[in-house]
């Protein structure tokens, strides 16, 4: 028997709601793992007394990703479409969302967290697009990353591919803290600043606060997301990449 993706419990009295990426060391974004988060969002949605949410993951890395094999074009279009209608979920979430990061936080895994209100890093954790190197694109970090640390550091990290460490990140506002261990960081915050409020304030604030990204990333991101279906696929170039990747060799690039 399969374990369940995701862990999902109540802490601080119920006040806090814990999610845990539950598929160590990749805790790849496949759809049985966004399937589950979307559902714990959905369920916990309307719950009065929580003030927040803390995502974090087992394991030494937050995530390597989305699944390479549902970007290929048998599954890419549901993917996307499930893949982006939870990061819409948890940027409309009425409550704001912690995120504590470990290790590698790639691909759909940077651009999940970037979804969140905070990010909380480790001294290891390393953020980054990879996907220009597969010969592909990425959607919702598109949409989302020139918002968080502006047009020129977003165009950087998606047209490079390049990682970057902690320390930038918390440079480029992308990191809100960076912590030996990010998940108390991120309980001392929310302990610090949230614990003592009204949630319902609490979670005024956060739709106010977040309402313009929740906005720009629902009326942008169907076009992005079409533009990887219709373009980006059509390319040879994508599928060479995608399947070099998974093949463990190097991509033949023929740029067309």
């Amino acid at each position: 028997m399969t374990a369940a993706p995701l862990k999902v419990w109540f802490d601080r009295g119920g006040r806090l709601l814990r999610l845990r990426l539950a598929r160590p060391k990749a805790n790849v974004l496949d759809a049985a793992m966004i399937g589950a988060i979307a559902a714990a969002l959905a369920q916990h949605r309307d719950r009065a007394d929580v003030a927040a949410v803390l995502l974090d993951a087992e394991g030494p890395h937050f995530s390597f990703g989305a699944s390479v094999e549902e970007h290929l074009p048998a599954k890419c279009a549901a993917m996307l479409k499930e893949f982006h209608a939870l990061l819409q979920a948890m940027l409309d979430f009425p409550a704001p969302i912690l995120v504590a990061v470990r290790g590698q936080c790639l691909g759909g895994g940077l651009e999940l967290a970037s979804a969140g209100s905070l990010i909380f890093a480790a001294p290891d954790a390393k953020f980054g697009q990879p996907e220009i190197s597969l010969g592909v694109i990425a959607p919702a970090a598109s949409c989302l990353l020139p918002a968080r640390i502006g047009p020129g550091a977003a165009d950087d990290l998606l047209l490079s591919g390049r990682s970057i460490d902690a320390a930038e990140a918390d440079r480029l506002g992308l990191a809100a803290a960076v912590a030996n261990d990010p998940e108390a960081a991120a309980l001392a915050w929310f302990e610090r600043n949230i614990a003592g409020k009204s949630a319902a304030a609490v979670r005024f604030a956060n739709r106010a606060a977040r309402g313009a990204l929740a906005e720009t990333f629902g009326r942008r991101i169907g076009a992005v997301e079409r533009l990887y279906l219709d373009g980006v696929m059509a390319t040879r170039d994508a599928l060479e990449g995608l399947n070099a990747f998974l093949e463990k060799r190097a991509a033949n690039w023929e740029h067309r």
